[in-house]
């Protein structure tokens, strides 16, 4: 949709110039150009590409997760392939082995390939499902209020109180762990309650606004009002959030495998990977360092996505930077 702009430069068209506060918005009104209206999210995806550090960090991300989506067809040898000739390799190119071998000659390579499918599956799984969940208590405290938001959040309250550390442990021996949908599940369970609070926050500014008010007057339900007009302005902050927490739901888990209480074999994680390279000590070096840069790296790029998330979104919380 384009808007032809009166081409005059007039007073009022330079009262309006000087409102914005721009003297190209004025040159276009003089010269009377085409110009396109651009959507909030045309304005976000532009200062997210301007972002180069975010750019360049969702590349090596969608780059490792299309390594491990097509971890058979990448990786040189399969998860548990045995050859007690390659046994306790260094990292050589000798038969693809770049990141060595273990005690009974396995790649550790294709093994971290393999890992970093079910690490990734199991962090997008807890983020989508913690995201989901805790959107709705938020959208259901902030529109309604009232008992209904002091019920919610008093709830909410109550799970940032659990010890969580205490909590994966116990609830990882209860109901079994191994299964990395189990330890999806758990984590979700935990990771909803900061953006029910972010959620809540933004609800409640929202639901005085006009609009909201307008559409119930034209017998909206709340339903409707919910989804189709209070939600879409809440997508940048919940969009950001969920990317912190893929990052955050990577290390639990990580920290969860090492520690024997997160996924076990003959699943592949890299948590997993640590634990069983970390009784060599330093004889077998890479059986600890590849899996943990390959964590490493995942989260920072995760993290520096979020950043340029967060810039785009919203550029006037944007850091100040030396």
């Amino acid at each position: 949709m384009t808007d032809r702009l009166p081409p005059t430069g007039g007073p009022a068209a330079r009262d309006e110039a000087s409102v914005v506060g721009s003297p190209d918005l004025a040159l276009v009104y003089e010269t009377g150009v085409d110009v396109k209206e651009r959507s909030q999210w045309a304005y976000a995806r532009m200062r997210f590409f301007r972002h180069r550090l975010a750019v360049a960090s969702l590349v090596v991300l969608v780059v490792i997760g299309l390594v491990g989506l097509f971890a058979p067809q990448v990786a040189p040898y399969g998860y548990d392939d045995i050859r007690l000739e390659d046994a306790t390799r260094s990292p050589t190119l000798d038969g693809w082995h770049l990141f060595g071998t273990d005690q009974l000659g396995r790649d550790y390579l294709s093994r971290v390939v393999f890992g970093i499918r079910t690490s990734l599956w199991v962090a997008v799984f807890v983020a989508l499902v913690s995201t989901a969940l805790g959107t709705t208590v938020g959208a259901l405290a902030g529109y309604y209020g009232g008992r209904v938001d002091n019920l919610l959040m008093r709830f909410t309250d109550l799970i940032l109180t659990l010890p969580g550390l205490a909590v994966l442990l116990t609830a990882s021996v209860f109901f079994g762990s191994g299964d990395p949908l189990k330890i999806g599940v758990i984590l979700a369970l935990l990771f909803w309650t900061a953006v029910a609070r972010i959620v809540r926050g933004l609800f409640l500014s929202l639901r005085e606004k006009e609009f909201v008010e307008a559409a119930k007057a034209a017998g909206a339900s709340d339903l409707r009002i919910i989804v189709r007009h209070m939600l879409p302005n809440c997508v940048g902050p919940i969009i950001v959030n969920t990317t912190l927490v893929v990052a955050a739901a990577i290390l639990v888990e990580a920290a969860l495998s090492f520690l024997g209480f997160g996924i076990q074999p003959p699943n592949a994680a890299l948590g997993k990977l640590i634990s069983e390279g970390q009784s060599e000590g330093f004889e077998l070096w890479w059986l600890v360092t590849f899996p943990g840069l390959v964590i490493v790296v995942i989260a920072l790029c995760i993290n520096f996505v979020g950043d340029g998330l967060r810039d785009a979104f919203d550029p006037t919380q944007r850091r100040v930077r030396a």
